[in-house]
């Protein structure tokens, strides 16, 4: 059975993708603690991210600093903060998430509610400075 991220990539299920390779996709958190906070994925189902190939893991990671600096660069932040949760969702997961303080990356803060209009924007601006 597919995973909710595996029907995102196959278009099933809308998503607002900031970018995508033969290998991997990267779109924005629907409940994101930050304006920019990304989702990269594997495109190949596997739910656990160390059992990723080692040349699948390091090519994701590669991929995720690229969408991090893009992030970067359209939302400043203290640091990009980067984590590997993966206990929601049975698809490995990076999340990257603007950080503007110490507390920013805790999953129990308030999640922010943006319109569609602000996530095109978002995307845009970060598809801007890929």
């Amino acid at each position: 059975m597919a995973t909710l991220f595996s029907k995102i990539i196959l278009g099933e299920i809308p998503s607002f993708k900031i970018a995508e390779t033969d290998q991997f996709y990267a779109f924005l958190d629907i409940n994101p603690l930050s304006k920019g906070h990304t989702l990269v994925i594997p495109k190949r189902e596997v739910e656990y991210i160390f059992d990723l190939t080692d040349e699948e893991f390091t090519a994701l990671f590669l991929f995720a600093k690229k969408i991090a600096s893009a992030i970067d660069k359209s939302f400043p932040s203290l640091k990009i903060g980067i984590a590997v949760l993966g206990l929601e969702i049975p698809h490995a997961h990076i999340h990257l998430v603007p950080q503007h303080d110490g507390n920013t990356l805790n999953f129990k803060n308030k999640k922010l509610q943006l319109t569609t209009d602000e996530y095109f924007d978002i995307v845009k601006n970060i598809q801007a400075s890929l």
